[in-house]
């Protein structure tokens, strides 16, 4: 890499994962102080959680040489200036919907050969630049030319939901650039219909008009509701909101067991949601007693993301707001 990447210009990493990223600042940081042409480099991450002040780093002027280390959120969304050089791992979590588990996953894939030419083109804006992938050519040209549209890998149950309550006709119908599969339309169908959103004419029901006006999974939603009427509301959202993130809790390979002994507290044998109960009830706690700083050291202490609980709280937040908003429960 040393032949190849000059002394001068700023480098961007795609990397798949948060963590990945991570794991990659901390070794980088050891590499560079033994390494005299990177020895004044700054280290910066870039992924869609990291706070709007962090994430500014990348684009702010400095006299010292960048290293961007991104997820795929640099690959057309954001344009970092003054970079002449790309690494390039070739992969990417991308989102997928499995009809087998009826769950939406993350797993990560190899990125499509229009990605990764996207890729390319985030060097030599300004100047000559170089991209370095780490997979051969004869994998780049066995890679799928364009990425599946999210339309096609993603459950449809929120789309029909929405386009019946907007009343924009049949789904089956509608002119989708790229239209779903019939399986996948079938799927989202019975989703709604075993969740009572819809009758056996698939006409919205009741309920269904009451999810439509829930920015969230209508499964989800539909629990929401559920609790409502049960008096466990409150409750209810907080889990809902979790639901909608992944995971807070952080297991690093190295400290497995220091993390599940961090956790212990947070555990239930009833039921994990009353684990994330005891977990949001910790978190609280701490929040009103510490300042930013110690709370985010607390967090780190006891092995949970510090990002993710925030964002975990902004949901919560706003699904607060909404729901009181909505008049579902009036």
């Amino acid at each position: 890499m040393n032949q190849t990447i000059g002394t001068h210009g700023d480098i961007l990493i795609f990397l798949p994962t948060e963590r990945d990223i991570l794991e990659t600042a901390n070794r980088l940081r050891d590499e560079i102080k033994h390494s005299p042409h990177l020895a004044d480099a700054e280290i910066l991450p870039l992924y869609a959680r990291l706070p709007v002040s962090q994430q500014q780093k990348v684009f702010a002027k400095t006299p010292h040489r960048k290293i961007v280390l991104s997820t795929n959120v640099a690959e057309s969304s954001l344009t970092v200036p003054g970079i002449r050089y790309v690494i390039d791992t070739g992969t990417a979590r991308i989102s997928r919907y499995s009809p087998r588990s009826r769950t939406q996953r993350l797993p990560i894939e190899a990125v499509s050969q229009a990605s990764a030419d996207q890729r390319a083109g985030r060097c030599g804006r300004v100047g000559p630049g170089i991209c370095i992938r780490l997979f051969s050519e004869d994998d780049y040209k066995h890679r799928e030319r364009y990425t599946t549209p999210e339309i096609q890998r993603t459950n449809l149950a929120s789309v029909i939901l929405q386009t019946k309550a907007l009343k924009l006709g049949d789904i089956e119908t509608f002119p989708f650039l790229d239209p779903p599969k019939a399986s996948a339309v079938a799927d989202g169908y019975k989703t709604l219909f075993e969740i009572g959103a819809i009758d056996d004419r698939r006409n919205l029901t009741q309920i269904g008009w009451k999810l439509s006006k829930l920015p969230v999974d209508p499964r989800i939603g539909r629990m929401i509701l559920a609790a409502g009427e049960n008096g466990v509301l409150d409750e209810m959202l907080i889990i809902a909101s979790v639901l909608e993130i992944q995971d807070p809790r952080e297991r690093p390979p190295q400290f497995q067991e220091k993390a599940d002994a961090a956790h212990a507290p947070f555990l239930d044998g009833r039921s994990d949601f009353i684990g994330y109960l005891k977990l949001w009830d910790f978190y609280q706690n701490l929040k009103e007693k510490t300042s930013r700083s110690g709370l985010r050291k607390a967090c780190q202490q006891h092995f949970l993301s510090f990002n993710r609980m925030k964002e975990w709280s902004d949901i919560h937040s706003e699904l607060v707001r909404i729901v009181r908003e909505s008049g579902i429960f009036r």
